[in-house]
């Protein structure tokens, strides 16, 4: 048996993620008050209570969707039986990747949590709002959505943000581009293209100012040698080096988030039970769609806690 845990990315936020397990474990209570002490602001009474309008905001919910996750994989370290030693990879959606580093002590809690603070911010800053958008094409092959991109780019940047399950793309460039998009998707007989609820065109080209400020913040953020073997978004392959990382890091701004091909290369070398710590359950049900005999919990609550027991 081979067991990897996934962290989700941005649209799996919630109000009131990681309430119960604050309420049920110190552990998870002290993960929520250091990334507060980190950002200088009491996050988590934002992602206990909302407004959901101000935890939908990136810049808020990028750390906040990173502080549920880590206090539900500690959580289960502490309370579950849960070993990295018994882990044979992890992977994490866009934002998730830090999440993963952080669980398997590449980065920090306080370093991960400035990091994507100032991700949301420079994500959100490097394009003005009404200039990009975003959209996921359900039912079209990556040949055809490629091959459409190309032929839109004289409307503008048009690009492919989210390989994320067989049939189900994301993707992302000007307003513009993205629009002529969803009609040609649907033209070349697509199941669904519609446009996404975000506030900035992520993981494309336009996103380039962002990168750089990243670039500049991870070189001086000390990166430790990984206790797991992380399947990078933007690569679909390991990473190990402390260097290898802070590239990856900051390409993925800007790049493809490669997320079927790594679940793919993650099952080929003999994971075949997935976890996905934190919020929702999205990154699960793209699991079953490209892996379907693999088994997967997604555990954020105190009773998955309990199912993740029996899980293996």
């Amino acid at each position: 048996m081979g067991l990897s845990l996934v962290f989700p990315g941005q649209g799996s936020q919630a109000v009131g993620m990681g309430c119960a397990l604050a309420d049920d474990f110190s552990i998870a209570r002290e993960v929520f008050a250091e990334v507060d002490e980190a950002l200088g602001e009491k996050l988590s009474k934002l992602i206990f209570e909302g407004p959901k309008e101000d935890l939908s905001l990136t810049t808020n919910t990028q750390p906040a969707l990173m502080a549920t996750s880590i206090a539900a994989f500690r959580v289960l370290e502490k309370e579950a039986g849960l070993s990295l030693d018994n882990v044979a990879s992890v992977a994490g959606h866009s934002l998730g990747e830090y999440s993963a580093l952080c669980a398997i002590g590449a980065i920090s809690l306080s370093d991960t949590a400035k990091l994507l603070r100032l991700r949301g911010e420079a994500m959100q800053d490097a394009v003005p709002v009404g200039e990009g958008a975003m959209a996921a094409v359900l039912g079209l092959d990556m040949e055809a959505i490629e091959k459409a991109c190309a032929e839109l780019a004289v409307k503008g940047v048009c690009e492919i943000a989210n390989d994320n399950a067989p049939g189900q793309i994301v993707v992302s460039g000007s307003v513009a581009a993205i629009e002529a998009m969803i009609i040609s998707a649907k033209e070349l007989g697509a199941k669904r293209a519609l446009a996404l609820p975000v506030s900035a065109p992520f993981h494309c080209s336009m996103m380039g100012p962002a990168a750089e400020k990243m670039r500049a913040a991870l070189a001086e953020t000390k990166i430790n040698q990984p206790q797991a073997k992380l399947f990078a978004n933007i690569t679909a392959a390991p990473v190990n080096s402390a260097d290898e990382i802070r590239d990856l890091l900051v390409n993925q701004v800007t790049g493809r988030v490669r997320w079927r091909e790594s679940i793919a290369a993650m099952a080929a070398q003999g994971s075949d039970h997935f976890v996905e710590i934190g919020a929702g359950k999205v990154l699960a049900g793209l699991i079953k769609r490209i892996v379907p005999d693999a088994k997967s919990l997604s555990v954020g609550t105190p009773d998955t806690v309990e199912s993740f027991k029996t899980f293996l």
